[in-house]
């Protein structure tokens, strides 16, 4: 069980750096100066598919862990 938790959890850090960048540079998500960071924007393809990813690895990963725990 605590292998499949190792690779769970390095297959959410891979695919988390796969994403793409929704913001320019950090100094404009402080200062504010990005105002469509958190617009309307849809994702298609495989920005879809990563971020549909993303959601199953990390709630696999959480389910994982909290049975582990409780085991």
């Amino acid at each position: 069980m605590k292998i499949f938790l190792l690779i769970i959890s390095l297959l959410l850090i891979i695919i988390v750096l796969l994403q793409s960048n929704k913001a320019e540079s950090t100094s404009q998500i402080i200062s504010g100066g990005n105002a469509d960071l958190f617009s309307q924007r849809k994702e298609r393809g495989v920005e879809l598919l990563i971020s549909r990813v993303t959601m199953t690895l990390g709630l696999t990963f959480f389910v994982v862990s909290l049975i582990m725990n409780f085991i």
